[in-house]
C-alpha cells in the first residue's frame, strides 16, 4: 500500500483519547501497518490500562516517539478523509497520524534500525499522558535521543516548548440568605474574585509565563450568598524556574476572610522543554539538511506540551517536531501537504542514520 493508503487507514479509524475501545482499534491497526512495512515485527501492549505500540530494540540509543490518540470525539469531524489539492483533511492526519506514519516509513530505509531504534506509540498524549508517563521516562533515561513525530510548525522543528500547570482552587464559605442576612455569610464568589486578581498578576511575559483562569463555578440560587466557589487555572512557562515560582504563589494562597477556606489541588503536569536539551540535535538536523540538499529547517519555541517535555526531564537530548507539514491542529481545518510527505521521510532517514553513526 502506498502512504497517503495507509494514512487514510489510520485517520478513519478514529480515536478520541477518552474511548478506550476506539484507540485499542487504532493500535491494532498501526501494528498491522508497521509489521506490513518492517520486516521485525511489533508489539503491543497495555501501559497501565492503556494500549500502546512498540517496535524495534527493548534497549534503544535512538527513541522515536509518537502517539495516535486525537482531540476529536467520534464522528465529529466529518468527512473524515477528505483531499483538496494538495491538502489532505481529516481528524488526526496534522497531529499527529501522519508523523507516526513518516517514522515507520523512514525506518524502511534503515538496515539493522531495530537493533539501536524503537518506535513507541501511546494512545494518551492528548490528555497529559498521565498512564503512558513512567513509560516514556523509563524508555528516555537510558537513551541518547528522543525524536518526537509531533507535528512541525510550518516545516520548523520545534527546540522549546512550555511547561504546563493545572490547579483547581475551590473556596468554602458559608450560604446566608442574600437579602435578609448576607452578613452572616462568607461569600466565595467574593473570595474566588480576589484570587483571580492575583493569578494574573503572577504572569511575566520575559518568560512566557502565563497563568489562566479558565473554568469558574461558584453559587447555586440568585438569592443565596454563595457558600463554594471552584476556579480551574491553567498556567505555562518556558522555564522550570518560572513554574516553581507559580506552584509556590498558588500553594501559598491565603483567603481574605479568615472564616474561610481554600482547597488547592494540581501542580505542575509537564516540565519545559528547554533550548538546553535540543540545541545539539537541532544542529544535527541542519547540518543533515544540509547534506542532502534541503533548505534550512528552522525551529520555533511553542506554548503547547507534548511528551517530549517529559523525555527533555530525564536528562535526554530531544528534538520535537519532527513530523507533519500542514496546519490546524485542533481545529476544523486539520490538514497536511501530500507534497511535503516525501522530503520529510528522507529528512527523518537521513538525520537517524547519523545519530546512528555518531
Amino acid at each position: 500500500m502506498t502512504f497517503l493508503a495507509e494514512l487514510q487507514e489510520l485517520v478513519e479509524c478514529q480515536s478520541p483519547t477518552e474511548d478506550l475501545s476506539a484507540c485499542e482499534n487504532v493500535i491494532n491497526l498501526a501494528k498491522e501497518i508497521v509489521d506490513r512495512n518492517l520486516s521485525i515485527p511489533s508489539r503491543t501492549f497495555v501501559e497501565n490500562g492503556r494500549p500502546a505500540l512498540w517496535w524495534g530494540s527493548e534497549n534503544p540509543k535512538i527513541v522515536l516517539l509518537t502517539h495516535l490518540d486525537t482531540v476529536w470525539p467520534i464522528d465529529s469531524y466529518l468527512p473524515l478523509w477528505r483531499v483538496d489539492g494538495d491538502k489532505i483533511f481529516g481528524p488526526g492526519t496534522f497531529d499527529m497520524k501522519a508523523g507516526f506514519l513518516q517514522a515507520v516509513y523512514a525506518l524502511k530505509e534503515i538496515k539493522g534500525a531495530e537493533k539501536s531504534i524503537a518506535l513507541i506509540a501511546t494512545s494518551d498524549e492528548e490528555v497529559g499522558s498521565q498512564t503512558s508517563r513512567a513509560l516514556i521516562e523509563r524508555v528516555s533515561k537510558s537513551a541518547a535521543a528522543v525524536l518526537v513525530f509531533e507535528a512541525s510548525l510550518d516545516g520548523k522543528v520545534k527546540t522549546g516548548r512550555k511547561g504546563t500547570s493545572m490547579y483547581q482552587i475551590k473556596v468554602h464559605g458559608r450560604a446566608s440568605h442574600a437579602g435578609l442576612e448576607p452578613e452572616k455569610g462568607i461569600n466565595a464568589s467574593v473570595e474566588i474574585a480576589h484570587i483571580i486578581l492575583k493569578m494574573t498578576a503572577l504572569e511575566n511575559t520575559e518568560f512566557g509565563t502565563t497563568v489562566v483562569p479558565t473554568t469558574l463555578h461558584s453559587g447555586t440560587v440568585t438569592n443565596t450568598v454563595p457558600a463554594l466557589a471552584v476556579l480551574d487555572i491553567d498556567s505555562r512557562s518556558f522555564t522550570m524556574a518560572e513554574l516553581l515560582r507559580i506552584d509556590a504563589a498558588i500553594k501559598d494562597l491565603q483567603p481574605t476572610n479568615s472564616e474561610a477556606r481554600l482547597e488547592i489541588t494540581g501542580g505542575i503536569n509537564r516540565p519545559p522543554l528547554e533550548l538546553s536539551s535540543t540545541q545539539a540535535l537541532y544542529e544535527t538536523l541542519e547540518h543533515v539538511a544540509r547534506e542532502i540538499g534541503m533548505a534550512p529547517i528552522g525551529s520555533a519555541s511553542v506554548g503547547g506540551a507534548s511528551d517530549g517535555n517529559l523525555a527533555a526531564a530525564t536528562g535526554v537530548e530531544v528534538l520535537d517536531g519532527l513530523g507533519a507539514v500542514g496546519s490546524g491542529a485542533h481545529a476544523p481545518h486539520e490538514h497536511i501537504l501530500a507534497s511535503s510527505i516525501p522530503a520529510r521521510i528522507h529528512l527523518t532517514e537521513s538525520f537517524i542514520k547519523e545519530l546512528i553513526r555518531e
